[in-house]
């Protein structure tokens, strides 16, 4: 872009937060932290998890393969 057509940089103007917005902005800072905090907890119960049963060699039940398709013939789509 040239010089001509960028915007002239405005002056950053920094709003100062009222004692309520501040102890709130808080507070769902620390929400989001216990809530990731929980999410890593529960993770690192499942890998343990499926480690147990790796080590125990436990294997799926079903011999064949997944999918993410059903069974049998797709149905006929209609466009609208």
């Amino acid at each position: 872009m040239d010089k001509d057509t960028e915007p002239a940089p405005s002056k950053l103007e920094i709003e100062r937060l009222s004692v309520a917005e501040y102890f709130q902005e808080m507070l769902l800072g620390v929400a989001r932290t216990l809530g990731l905090g929980l999410l890593w907890g529960l993770e690192v119960v499942r890998d343990s998890y499926f480690r147990l049963l790796d080590r125990m060699n436990v294997r799926p039940r079903r011999h064949t393969r997944a999918s993410a398709f059903p069974p049998g013939r797709p149905r006929k789509r209609t466009t609208n």
